[in-house]
């Protein structure tokens, strides 16, 4: 799945992004499954909530993968 986002800076936090997909309902979900290393950024488990991504990376949770775009 890819999906855009629409932020005026160039990245987008990963606790941000989970939300702005709908992977997770609030940013306390989204704290504690990447606290729990459930989440990954490019293959790699990520711990950092603030993590910046920027497009063309991959996020995936369980069975679900994204991948960052910037919006047109």
């Amino acid at each position: 799945m890819v999906t855009p986002f629409g932020m005026h800076t160039a990245y987008i936090k990963l606790d941000s992004f989970l939300k702005a997909v709908n992977a997770v309902a609030s940013g306390g979900e989204a704290k504690l499954l990447i606290a729990d290393g459930r989440v990954r950024v490019n293959g790699a488990v990520e711990l950092r909530r603030g993590r910046k991504l920027y497009p063309g990376d991959g996020v995936k949770l369980a069975d679900q993968e994204f991948r960052v775009e910037r919006a047109t």
